[in-house]
């Protein structure tokens, strides 16, 4: 994946504020906010690595499960047509409506 880092099971965005001279990124894939930043790459990484760590501590100490990136379900509204089109597929092929769209994805992103 371009533009992300990987630590631990989290993804983490990376960008780049020229006017701040820093960059910075955010935990992907989770309902809470964690953000980081560095002046580098080993710095961005490091902290990367910090707020992983950090945002795992806090929900241990609050007694909360952390977020689990990529549960592997989500919503994905395609419009009522292309929703039709998508079921009426599925059943002339006997699969489920979840079969057709894990294929399709897994074809486009091959």
């Amino acid at each position: 994946m371009s533009g992300a880092m990987e630590y631990k099971g989290y993804m983490g965005s990376v960008g780049y504020s020229d006017e701040d001279e820093v960059f910075h990124g955010r935990l992907t894939g989770l309902r809470d906010l964690v953000t980081f930043e560095g002046t580098d790459v080993r710095s961005l990484r490091k902290a990367f690595h910090g707020a992983v760590d950090d945002y795992l501590a806090t929900c241990g100490r609050l007694s909360k499960k952390p977020d689990t990136p990529f549960k592997g379900s989500f919503n994905v509204r395609v419009g009522a047509d292309l929703h039709k089109r998508a079921a009426v597929y599925a059943a002339e092929h006997s699969k489920k409506l979840n079969a057709v769209v894990s294929e399709a994805l897994e074809s486009y992103l091959r």
